[in-house]
C-alpha cells in the first residue's frame, strides 16, 4: 500500500508540475488562435483575406532574409502551405529566431559595457602565427567578431567526465577569496548539486560575492517554482534566466545552454557538465553517462568572467560590473594557447557553426566529434561529406541509448549519407554520450556546450572553448581513442528504417528547424 501511495504521489506531481501545466496552457492557446482564426474567417471572408496577406508578406519576407538556413525556410514554407491562414500569425509569434526586443536590446547594451573588459595580448597571435597560419585566422575571427582574446598563460586541464571534475570544481570553490560565478542550463537537487551548494552558502556567509545564473526552462522540472529566492535568502545572489511563462511568445526559444564556473577571475570550468546527478553518474537515467569538460587556471578564465558579467548585467542593469576585479597576476604557463568564445541569437553571426565549419575545413587528416545529437543542416553535412571524400578520416560518435527518442530517431537519419560519403560513424554502447568535444588533427580541440543541432547553433546562447596544443589536447586524444574502444561502428546496413522510419525521419527533418 506504502508502495502505491508513492507511486500516486508522484503521477500527481508530474500531472500538476509546472512543466505539464504550462505546456498544456501553451497548447491550449494555439488550439484557441487556430479556432479563432478559423471561425473569424468563415464569419468575415475579409479577415480571411487579410490573414491571407499575412501570411504571403511573411513568406516573401523569409525568402528575402540572407542570413537565414535554407532549412528554416523549407520548414516555413511548408507550414505556410498547410496552414495558409495561420501561417503568417504563427511566424509573427514563433517564427523570428532571434530574441525579442526587450530581451535582445538588453543584452546589446549588456555587451557593449561588457566587450571594453575583454582585452587580452598580442603575442600569443604572434605565436600561433608561426605554428599554423590557417588556425591563427580563425583566432583572429573570433577576437574581431566577439572580442574574445587567445591566451598563452593558461594551464588547461582536461575532465574526460563529471566524476573527475566535480572535486577539482568543489577544491576551486573553497579558494574562493572575491568571488563566484555560477551559471549552467540546469541546476537540479541532488547530491552533485547539494555539495556545491553547500560550499556556496558557506562562502556567501563570509562574505564572497556569490552570484548563480540558472536557465528556468532547463531546470523547470528540477527545482521548485521560484528557487532563486531561496538562494537570495541565502545571501546568495541569483537570477533564473528567461524566465518560462505560459504565453505563445518567439524569445521562449532562446535559452542560456552555458555552463560556466569561476572563481575569482583565476579560475574556470566549462563543458558540457551540467549541475545534476547523472552528470556525474550519481544516478542512472540512459546507461553510463558520459560527458567532458576543462579547467582553466590563468589568464583566460578571465573571458569566462566577461561572458557571466555580460548576462548578469543584462538582467540587473543597475549593476557595477567594474567593481568585480581583474586579476592583474593571475598567468600560468600552460604548454599551450587557448581561446574562450560565447555565441549568442542576439547578433546575426552564427559564430559557433562558423568555427565547426572552420574545423572541418581545416583537417588534413582526422576529425573526431562526440556530440549527444547530430541534426544537421545542410552546409554542416556537405562540409562533413567533402571532408571524408577528401581522404580526412572523419570519425563521429553518437550515443547509443537516446534521452529523446524522437530526436535519437533524427539523429540516425543523418547516419547513411554520412557512411557513403565515407565518414565512420559510431554509437557509444555503454549509454549516453553528452560531451560536445572536437578534435582537429591533433592540433586544434574544442571543448564547450555547443551541441550540433539547430537549438545550438542559432537559438541557444553557448560558449566553449578551443585548444591550441598542450597536455589538454593529448588528454583529449586519448580520451575520444578511449570512447571509440566502447562504441560500435555503424555499417550501412544498420541504417535501413523501412518505409515508416523513413517517412516520419522526413517529417522529423521538416519541423526540427521549427522546434
Amino acid at each position: 500500500m506504502e508502495e502505491f501511495r508513492k507511486k500516486v504521489k508522484h503521477i500527481l506531481q508530474f500531472v500538476f508540475s509546472r512543466l505539464v501545466v504550462t505546456s498544456l496552457l501553451l497548447l491550449m492557446q494555439m488550439i484557441w488562435l487556430f479556432v479563432l482564426v478559423n471561425q473569424l474567417a468563415a464569419y468575415a471572408n475579409w479577415i480571411g483575406a487579410i490573414c491571407l496577406a499575412v501570411s504571403v508578406m511573411m513568406c516573401a519576407a523569409l525568402i528575402r532574409q540572407d542570413n537565414t538556413v535554407p532549412e528554416f525556410k523549407i520548414s516555413w514554407m511548408a507550414l505556410f502551405m498547410i496552414m495558409p491562414v495561420q501561417g503568417g500569425l504563427l511566424y509573427l509569434l514563433w517564427g523570428d529566431h532571434r530574441p525579442a526586443y526587450r530581451l535582445r536590446r538588453k543584452l546589446e547594451q549588456a555587451s557593449q559595457r561588457i566587450r571594453p573588459l575583454r582585452t587580452g595580448p598580442e603575442a600569443p597571435y604572434m605565436v600561433l602565427e608561426g605554428l599554423d597560419p590557417r588556425a591563427a585566422r580563425t583566432a583572429a575571427y573570433l577576437h574581431e567578431q566577439g572580442g574574445f582574446p587567445l591566451y598563452d598563460d593558461t594551464e588547461t586541464t582536461y575532465y574526460p567526465s563529471g566524476e573527475a571534475m566535480l572535486p577539482d570544481m568543489l577544491a576551486a570553490l573553497e579558494e574562493a577569496k572575491q568571488y563566484i560565478f555560477v551559471e549552467f542550463f540546469i541546476i537540479a537537487q541532488g547530491e552533485m548539486w547539494d555539495s556545491i551548494h553547500d560550499v556556496l552558502r558557506r562562502k556567501a556567509a563570509a562574505g564572497v560575492d556569490v552570484r548563480v545564473i540558472y536557465d528556468d526552462a532547463g531546470s523547470v522540472t528540477r527545482l521548485p517554482v521560484g528557487y532563486w529566492r531561496k538562494l537570495e535568502a541565502e545571501g546568495i545572489r541569483a537570477l533564473p534566466f528567461n524566465p518560462f511563462v505560459p504565453m505563445l511568445n518567439l524569445v521562449m526559444n532562446n535559452r542560456d545552454h552555458r555552463k560556466i564556473l569561476v572563481v575569482d577571475g583565476r579560475v574556470a570550468f566549462t563543458g558540457g557538465i551540467n549541475l545534476a546527478d547523472e552528470y556525474v553518474n550519481r544516478i542512472t537515467r540512459f546507461g553510463h553517462w558520459r560527458d567532458a569538460g576543462v579547467r582553466l587556471r590563468g589568464s583566460a578564465a578571465w573571458s569566462f568572467t566577461t561572458m557571466f558579467l555580460e548576462f548578469w548585467t543584462a538582467n540587473r542593469p543597475d549593476s557595477d560590473e567594474r567593481a568585480v576585479p581583474r586579476p592583474q597576476d593571475a598567468g600560468i604557463p600552460g604548454g599551450g594557447l587557448v581561446q574562450p568564445f560565447c555565441d549568442s541569437p542576439v547578433d546575426d553571426e552564427s559564430v559557433a557553426k562558423n568555427v565547426y565549419l572552420e574545423l572541418i575545413n581545416q583537417a588534413r587528416e582526422e576529425l573526431l566529434i562526440t556530440t549527444p545529437y547530430l541534426i544537421l543542416d545542410n552546409d554542416m553535412l556537405t562540409a562533413l561529406c567533402l571532408a571524408a571524400k577528401r581522404g580526412v578520416d572523419v570519425r563521429i560518435f553518437a550515443p547509443a541509448i537516446p534521452d529523446k527518442k524522437s530526436i535519437y530517431q533524427l539523429t540516425r537519419s543523418y547516419f547513411a549519407v554520412l557512411i557513403r560519403a565515407g565518414v565512420k560513424v559510431y554509437t557509444y554502447t555503454p549509454g549516453f554520450i553528452h560531451s560536445k568535444n572536437w578534435l582537429c588533427d591533433g592540433r586544434i580541440g574544442a571543448v564547450g556546450s555547443i551541441n550540433l543541432d539547430y537549438r545550438s547553433l542559432y537559438l541557444h546562447f553557448e560558449c566553449s572553448t578551443l585548444l591550441y596544443g598542450g597536455k589538454a589536447l593529448e588528454d583529449l586524444r586519448r580520451d575520444m581513442h578511449d570512447v571509440e574502444r566502447q562504441s560500435h561502428r555503424v555499417q550501412l546496413s544498420e541504417c535501413r528504417t523501412g518505409w515508416f522510419g523513413t517517412l516520419w525521419s522526413a517529417v522529423l527533418r521538416l519541423i526540427a528547424p521549427l522546434c
